[in-house]
């Protein structure tokens, strides 16, 4: 049975070192045997069909390929359109009455227990807030994440330690669904 994924690369093309072309990604992709490659953006993320393996081992088999092809690093989280479109479905702030700049999505390599947070004074950052989903992380910053003071606390190692977390911004996930809907 051919399932639809998307692929969500951490920390490529922002900056730094890490750059990988779409175009090469694509290709790199294909060359795993995947079918209907088709990335969105330059900020690492792909869509894709395969008719093996689950997510964690496509994550990890994309991750290996793209340190051989390009030298470097990349963490990697592999999720099914099914995923993507619940987490969508299940935000807990009004999406659709917010501009898609001040909602983001972090999705996370396996459950996170709430007690990881449970030191955070959420009053303290409003109307920042956020809130748990399965593997992952609903922000909402009113003023965007460049100026989110509780975005910037969210992302401390200490707070992510043993995980991969990569985020995205509220078009992203939406079209995410989209693409691994078609």
């Amino acid at each position: 049975m051919t399932t639809t994924y998307a692929a969500l690369l951490r920390g490529i093309n922002v900056g730094g070192s890490k750059k990988v072309p779409m175009a090469d990604l694509r290709t790199l992709m294909e060359g795993l045997g995947h079918d209907g490659v088709r990335s969105y953006l330059q900020s690492g993320q792909a869509v894709f069909t395969a008719d093996h393996g689950d997510e964690e081992s496509l994550a990890a088999e994309l991750a290996a390929a793209i340190e051989k092809r390009f030298g470097f690093a990349v963490d990697v989280i592999v999720r099914d359109h099914a995923y993507l479109r619940a987490i969508a479905e299940s935000c807990p702030f009004p999406a659709a009455e917010l501009e898609p700049k001040q909602l983001h999505v972090t999705y996370f390599s396996t459950p996170v227990a709430p007690d990881r947070y449970e030191e955070i004074d959420q009053a303290a950052y409003l109307p920042e807030e956020f809130r748990l989903g399965d593997r992952a992380l609903y922000l909402y910053a009113p003023n965007g994440l460049g100026r989110s003071k509780l975005a910037e606390l969210l992302s401390k190692p200490r707070l992510n330690k043993g995980l991969i977390a990569t985020s995205r911004n509220w078009n992203t996930v939406v079209k995410l669904v989209e693409m691994t809907g078609a």
